[in-house]
């Protein structure tokens, strides 16, 4: 059987069991729940489902949601991953931040007129624990494909976090900063424009750059 992507936005009513019955459908129809979102603001909730359905079986899915007690509307939409595409994240120090951004949305840009979607999301930051944290959170969130560490000193608990997210197969580029995370980054970068650029070659379809031929190297 054929399997069809789609993208789902369902208003309702904010009430207790009411992701249960939306999701007791979604089962009935044999649909393969893939990512989900909930949006609460005032009486009603907007719930985001990206699901992978059964060819011909979208109307069906569809009706059944419509007829839930306290859904008022359900229509299709664009899927977040063929609107925002691949992200890459960019935390530590804001001056560094800001040049890596530079970098990065800059080629993004490039790839994206050619028919790319790649954005670019950073968070300047401080603290070793606050920066190890935001590291490990980041496998969590959907449709990240690459790191970056911009700082000038990063180790210890935030080298371990970068340790334990490439071990979930997440790519971390580091700059060459002071400390323990260059040397567990799969690939460090002196220039931080540079960083964001080769980030973004990186992820690209549309890119002739192979990280992982790249590793342990220094630029």
């Amino acid at each position: 059987m054929t399997m069809s992507e789609h993208a789902v936005l369902i208003t309702a009513i904010d009430q207790p069991g009411m992701l249960s019955r939306l999701t007791k459908v979604l089962a009935d129809h044999d649909a393969n729940i893939t990512h989900v979102d909930i949006n609460i603001g005032g009486p009603s909730s907007v719930i985001y489902f990206e699901i992978a359905v059964t060819e011909g079986r979208m109307p069906a899915v569809l009706a059944g949601l419509e007829a839930i007690r306290g859904v008022e509307e359900v229509r299709e939409a664009p899927s977040a991953e063929r609107i925002y595409g691949k992200r890459v994240i960019v935390m530590g120090g804001g001056a560094q931040v800001g040049q890596v951004a530079v970098g990065a949305i800059t080629e993004a840009d490039r790839h994206n007129i050619r028919g790319e979607r790649i954005s670019v999301d950073t968070i300047p930051l401080v603290g070793e624990q606050e920066l190890a944290t935001a590291v490990r959170a980041v496998v969590r969130l959907p449709r990240v494909k690459i790191l970056v560490l911009a700082g000038a000193l990063m180790g210890g608990a935030i080298a371990a976090a970068v340790e334990e997210v490439r071990a979930n197969g997440l790519r971390v580029i580091s700059l060459n900063m002071a400390g323990s995370v260059p040397d567990v980054a799969d690939l460090v970068v002196g220039d931080p424009v540079q960083a964001g650029v080769m980030a973004v070659m990186a992820v690209a379809d549309t890119a002739q750059f192979d990280l992982l031929r790249q590793a342990k190297k220094r630029y």
